[in-house]
Parts: structure tokens; C-alpha cells; sequence
């Protein structure tokens, strides 16, 4: 675990870039815990695994965010979602988040995609073809 956070997650957890995975925890009132409160809060964890594969990765395919060095393919008319650049998951890549800015206007030309990130200091994911 890299974080733990009480209270009902928002859109967007608060853990770190390469998360694997978000744990949710209801809460519980044990007989017994590790604080002798008798309780366990409602919350939700920021997990990585012991060891490879890291799907927060860049490129892993997956983990709660959307990363520089990402790849995504298709999924609907203007949706598209992460996949392994490996080429390992279940969809070949298509594009590759190249940087984060600001603004739509600061990727540069060769910017083929964009995609809007969970909130944060940087709001867009300036993506290219693979």
C-alpha cells in the first residue's frame, strides 16, 4: 500500500501517478483493531503490487490514472482507454500520451489526440499515433 485515505473517493483518488490498483474499504467495527478505537473508517487505499507487472506503470495498460509514456487504442466514437504498449493486453495500442499541459493550445502540432486527465497541476494529455 503507498497511501490510504479516509472517507468515499472522489472521481479522482488522491495516490500517486503509478498506482497499480484502488482498494476500497467499507467501513467496520470490529471487536477488535489496531488503534483499540473499534473502528475501521470507510476509505480507500492506493495499492502496487510486490512485483512486476505494474500496470501503473507507464505503458503497463492500466492503473486509476492516465500517465506520460500511456498507451490507448479506440473503444467508441471519441472515447478511448489504456492499453499495454507491450503489446501483452488484449488490444493492440493505437496512440501514446507524449506530454501533459495546461491547455489544449500548448501541445505541439504533431499532436494527433487529446485527452483530458484527472484533476491535478496538468489537465491535458497530448497524444500521438502510434
Amino acid at each position: 500500500m503507498t497511501a490510504r485515505h479516509d472517507g468515499r473517493r472522489t472521481d479522482t483518488p488522491v495516490c500517486p501517478d503509478t498506482t497499480d490498483f484502488v482498494l476500497h474499504i467499507s467501513e467496520h467495527r470490529p471487536a477488535f483493531d489496531e488503534d483499540g478505537d473499534g473502528s475501521i473508517p470507510r476509505g480507500y487505499a492506493c495499492m502496487r503490487n510486490l512485483e512486476p507487472p505494474h500496470p501503473g506503470d507507464p505503458g503497463g495498460g492500466g492503473g486509476p490514472h492516465t500517465i506520460v509514456g500511456d498507451c490507448l487504442r479506440a473503444s467508441r466514437q471519441g472515447q478511448v482507454k489504456e492499453t499495454a504498449c507491450g503489446g501483452s493486453g488484449e488490444h493492440r495500442p493505437e496512440f501514446r500520451v507524449a506530454s501533459t499541459v495546461d491547455e489544449r493550445s500548448q501541445c505541439p502540432p504533431s499532436t494527433d489526440l487529446f485527452v483530458e486527465l484527472p484533476a491535478g497541476s496538468k489537465a491535458v494529455g497530448c497524444v500521438r499515433r502510434l
